[in-house]
């Protein structure tokens, strides 16, 4: 019987969370041998824990509120409560999506699928970073959730040992792991972020007025409802795909690399790289070069998200943009041309960011020190964004 399990005792639950953080390396071993249920784990342990910081966080905006160069908000309850309520919910996917990231990637790595020794890891991993979650009940504390970084610890004790990975490969596997992770994580982040913020405009309420042509306004922003209905559909369908292992297969490193031109705008490429996870629609492959011109350099890269590419088309309903701005450094989020893109730039170090998704699927990122936010947007375009785009509708 596992120490963690539905119905039970909230001391069982006290104890795993003890152990898992103390004794890592011999509680893992208990958790492979234990029997236990996706149901089971996702009610037994998940859930109460990933309810830690999206309560502290909803008891922390209400009572303390969001501060930034010395400006306070506090939003309306239920926004608040939307925001959480939210956050909670990509939780719980985000655990989903990244059991089923670590089944598919076993086998490249020498290891076992196994679909609920997955599920064990993604759950029990993600322990540090939600008990750390308490700090946002107090918003000047939130740094202290940088204890959750304690999770890929982890992470690369438990991954190897249930995963059955030979010891060799367990740290390329968890590198791979947490780099597919972190992919995952900015397209749920990108798409969480602003629903997040719906009901924090102004107005009486947080939805404001009925559907009207197909549109509805949801704190002060226009919803497409047939955008919202087929991005939700395809989101569906490539759920279930990644679930099936039916996801378009990745794209050869090969064709990658022919995307990144010998020269951009004055730079050299001196380096080029590629690689592939062979997971069938999850982050499968990619390329990348290093670019310079003199002392200046950026590195251009192309990232085949498979089916995971789907999931930003939530953002095109919702009709995205976010941008903040300080004396030394901005960031922001929108559609340009049709596409979503995110950019930022420290104007004291010069160091940008600029990446752009293409065709639901691909994702074009180049950043550098000492270039100007220009040539980072001129590089991307170098790739030939249209031609990635019938790339991902041949596939």
């Amino acid at each position: 019987m596992s120490a963690v399990e539905p119905g039970s005792a909230s001391a069982g639950l006290v104890e795993r969370v003890k152990s898992i953080l103390l004794k890592p390396s011999s509680t893992w071993d208990v958790i492979d041998a234990e029997p236990a249920t996706i149901g089971g784990l996702y009610k037994g342990y998940v859930i109460p824990l990933a309810l830690i910081p999206a309560v502290a966080g909803l008891i922390g905006s209400v009572v303390f509120g969001f501060g930034a160069f010395g400006i306070t908000f506090k939003p309306s309850i239920l926004s608040a409560v939307l925001g959480a309520a939210v956050g909670f919910g990509a939780t719980l996917l985000g655990v989903y999506l990244l059991a089923l990231i670590i089944d598919g990637l076993a086998p490249t790595f020498g290891g076992e699928k196994n679909r609920i020794q997955a599920f064990k890891v993604a759950a029990y991993a993600g322990t540090a970073s939600w008990v750390a979650g308490i700090f946002e009940i107090y918003p000047p504390l939130g740094i202290l959730g940088l204890l959750g970084l304690y999770s890929l610890f982890l992470l690369f004790k438990g991954l190897p040992r249930l995963m059955k990975t030979p010891e060799g490969k367990a740290m390329p596997y968890t590198i791979v792991v947490i780099i597919a992770a972190l992919v995952l994580g900015i397209i749920v982040g990108a798409i969480v972020s602003p629903i997040m913020r719906m009901g924090m405009g102004s107005g009486s309420g947080l939805i404001a007025g009925a559907p009207a042509a197909g549109t509805v306004d949801i704190g002060g922003k226009s919803v497409d409802l047939a955008k919202l209905e087929a991005a939700s559909k395809q989101m569906e369908a490539a759920a279930k795909q990644l679930e099936n292992g039916e996801g378009p297969a990745p794209t050869n490193p090969d064709v990658l690399k022919a995307y990144l031109p010998e020269n951009i705008a004055g730079y050299s490429r001196t380096e080029l790289t590629s690689g592939s996870g062979g997971v069938a629609g999850m982050s499968g492959s990619q390329a990348e070069g290093a670019y310079a011109k003199g002392p200046i350099a950026f590195r251009l890269t192309i990232v085949d998200m498979g089916a995971a590419g789907a999931l930003a088309g939530m953002a095109g309903a919702f009709n995205v943009q976010s941008s903040s701005e300080s004396d030394d450094r901005y960031e922001k989020i929108g559609k340009v041309d049709g596409r979503m893109t995110q950019e930022s730039y420290d104007k004291a170090s010069k160091h940008g960011e600029y990446s752009v998704l293409v065709g639901d699927r691909f994702m074009v990122a180049a950043k550098g020190d000492g270039v100007s936010m220009d040539e980072l947007k001129a590089a991307a375009a170098a790739v030939g964004l249209a031609r990635l785009e019938a790339l991902a509708k041949a596939g």
